[in-house]
């Protein structure tokens, strides 16, 4: 079939002849995305996009080609690719400065905690580092600070942690730290 005969059809609303176009062009402009660091899936994403985008305009008989049809599609391809990448590359930016702004806060929080923690006095900064940093378990804990068991270990971590938010609490508005 010829460009006008495509055209004609498709502005009839004739979905086979938008399928004949859909194969015939699909390898080329499934190449401009992959060749342009895209999945094949976004490329047939965009490809699907591009087809609509002239199906819509055939239909509503307002589409006059000054070009071969390939190159039209071609060009819309073209430019939803572009969009696309841009808005990826939007949100890598916006990804990093939240990252950035977590990772600020994430450091700020333990800043905070660790100097509470040394406040503390020696056994509550060994018991809940022991804890909650290194990991250990309260039977661990109860042996390496040679209490009697394990309960008395878990006795005193509980009040050191309670010790510890009310340190925090009353330092520290929930601006600065519980949000």
């Amino acid at each position: 079939m010829k460009d006008h005969e495509i055209l004609a059809k498709v502005s009839k609303g004739d979905e086979a002849a938008l399928d004949y176009l859909y194969k015939k062009h699909y390898q080329m402009m499934i190449k401009i995305v992959l060749n342009n660091n895209g999945t094949e899936q976004e490329a047939k994403d965009v490809y699907q996009d591009a087809l609509i985008v002239f199906w819509q305009k055939a239909l509503k008989g307002n589409l006059v080609l000054t070009s071969k049809i390939s190159t039209y599609i071609y060009s819309i391809c073209l430019n939803l690719w572009r969009k696309e990448l841009d808005r990826k590359s939007r949100l890598i930016h916006e990804e990093h400065e939240v990252g950035e702004e977590v990772d600020y806060e994430i450091e700020e929080r333990g800043r905070i905690i660790r100097q509470c923690i040394e406040e503390l006095g020696d056994v509550c900064k060994r018991i809940l580092t022991y804890y909650y940093f290194d990991g250990m378990n309260m039977n661990e804990i109860a042996e390496r600070l040679e209490f009697a068991n394990t309960d008395t270990a878990k006795t005193k971590k509980y009040k050191c942690k309670k010790r510890l938010d009310q340190m925090i609490k009353t330092r520290f508005s929930s601006m600065d730290f519980l949000d």
